[in-house]
């Protein structure tokens, strides 16, 4: 090959192999998170019969894309790599153009929660990517093995077990990296308002004598002057924006009672540490986390003096009749399902507030006692 050839060859597989790990680790590190989105697409279309495949085929998506990115960015055996490669970007290229033109879901999820792009830009991105796999697939069997065909086979089923034990392991605690909103140390209450509107308000006055116009701030102008009152006219108000308006980043996020009241800020503003255990399906909770850890660690926590609350998704019907059912002696509030789902993945999960700062996060299998919590902050 040519030094030109070489070089075109050596920026198509880093294109192609980075991107391809980036995007198949960030969706291995929170399977539930890809889990979701398949089933958006899921119901998107009308093809509901498919909603159990979501997490095996979450897991699968991810794992092929480290593993194709591993393979063509090392050059480990680039015969199977440039086809997996080339055969990925072949079917999700007009998929992702179909996506765009449709607009099913406003964000693909290529990236997981860690980058959100448009549909559009999704697949401008595929096109781009579609070009360094044929480049790649062109060229692969000039693409010498990195250590030797045998040895890059083994190496190849080391990083799959890795990347597969890696979802797994994030599946049963928490995702090791959090992109979302509600990660520890972020202020909560911060991300619930919006940005409101500055704007520079500026009055318009015509000369009635001479016809001249002025500009004048409108907390600044000689209103109480009787001689210019007598000869100037409002005619107009112009804007000047200093900072747009923006949508608060959580937008779905509150806390309502049984009577429809909304306890959002009080929660969120109370002063000390809150326990608030996420249950977006009570129905497909893990009831034993909370007869075995959520119960007692509530009984700590009142002793303490700190409030223990469970949000949940599904109705108040279905939380009186679990909190019967499992004698939980704290209250229960509704929110809303999808952003519960985003803010632990885990049913139940823990999070810990304190005046609206997430100080920490558990899965229900790791929830741990008030003293283990305590020492855990503290350090």
């Amino acid at each position: 090959m040519s030094i030109a050839a070489k070089t075109l060859v050596w920026i198509s597989r880093i294109v192609l192999g980075g991107v391809f790990i980036f995007s198949g680790f960030v969706k291995a590190i929170d399977p539930l998170g890809s889990a979701y989105k398949f089933q958006d697409y899921f119901m998107a279309f009308e093809m509901d019969w498919l909603m159990f495949s979501a997490l095996p085929s979450a897991v699968l998506l991810s794992t092929l894309e480290f593993i194709i990115g591993i393979g063509v960015l090392l050059g480990l055996k680039m015969r199977y790599s440039a086809w997996g490669g080339l055969l990925f970007m072949a079917f999700f290229t007009p998929l992702t153009l179909f996506i765009a033109i449709t607009d099913p879901v406003p964000d693909c999820g290529c990236f997981g929660d860690a980058i959100i792009i448009s549909n559009w830009a999704t697949f401008n991105k595929n096109v781009f990517l579609l070009a360094a796999a044929i480049i790649v697939f062109i060229f692969r069997n000039k693409i010498k093995p990195l250590l030797s065909n045998k040895a890059d086979g083994y190496l190849l089923v080391l990083f799959t077990i890795g990347i597969l034990w890696l979802s797994f392991y994030c599946l049963r605690n928490l995702p090791i990296i959090d992109f979302r909103p509600w990660k520890v140390g972020n202020d909560i209450t911060e991300l619930v308002i919006p940005t409101h509107e500055v704007a520079d308000t500026y009055l318009i006055f015509e000369n009635t004598e001479t016809g001249e116009t002025r500009e004048y701030p409108a907390d600044d102008y000689p209103w109480d002057d009787p001689e210019w009152a007598a000869i100037w006219e409002y005619k107009d108000r112009r804007e000047e924006v200093i900072q747009p308006y923006q949508e608060a980043e959580i937008e779905d996020f509150y806390i309502e009672d049984e009577f429809g009241d909304d306890l959002t800020e009080f929660y969120m503003t109370k002063p000390g540490y809150l326990f608030m255990v996420v249950a977006p399906d009570i129905h497909r909770s893990n009831t034993r986390a909370f007869e075995d850890k959520i119960t007692p660690l509530a009984q700590e926590a009142e002793a303490a003096g700190y409030p223990l609350i469970v949000l949940t998704g599904s109705t108040q019907r279905a939380a009186d009749e679990f909190r019967h059912a499992y004698q939980t002696p704290y209250p229960f509030y509704l929110s809303d399902e999808i952003e519960l789902k985003t803010i632990i993945r885990s049913n139940p999960g823990l999070v810990l507030m304190k005046e609206g700062v997430v100080k920490g996060k558990w899965a229900h299998r790791n929830i741990p006692t008030l003293g283990e919590i305590m020492e855990e902050i503290d350090n």
